[in-house]
């Protein structure tokens, strides 16, 4: 699997060693996250106490493709809003497939829900 975005819940499944870090470990070398998502990662690792050097290390050992969440990505994310509104993605969600969009590249997730949207994106789940 080579050029996917990943959405936080996929990060944080790789982290976590959770059902499907495989699949995102082997996506890692040409994967690219949105700053959005990023930043939902080091908030929950934050939460879970890890260090700050240590969700640094971490995460820029990755080597992830990182996105700024500018201008354009705001109104792609906005734009998308009514058509994931009935499956409740958040703003986190949205940037990630805006990004996807963008690149023109499949996202990857754990959200279930996200595969049933209709979205011109291709959606990839972990479970």
């Amino acid at each position: 699997m080579t050029g996917v975005v990943l959405d936080a819940s996929a990060l944080l499944a790789a982290i976590q060693s959770e059902p499907g870090a495989e699949t995102v470990g082997e996506a890692l070398p040409e994967a690219a996250v949105s700053t959005v998502n990023l930043s939902e990662v080091v908030a929950k690792l934050a939460d879970w106490g890890v260090p700050e050097a240590e969700i640094e290390e971490l995460l820029t050992g990755f080597g992830l493709e990182v996105h700024p969440f500018d201008e354009t990505q705001a109104f792609a994310a906005g734009f998308l809003r009514p058509a994931t509104r009935s499956a409740g993605l958040g703003l986190g969600d949205r940037a990630c497939l805006a990004l996807g969009t963008a690149l023109g590249r499949p996202v990857l997730t754990t959200d279930r829900s996200w595969a049933a949207l209709d979205l011109s994106i291709e959606v990839r789940t972990l479970r």
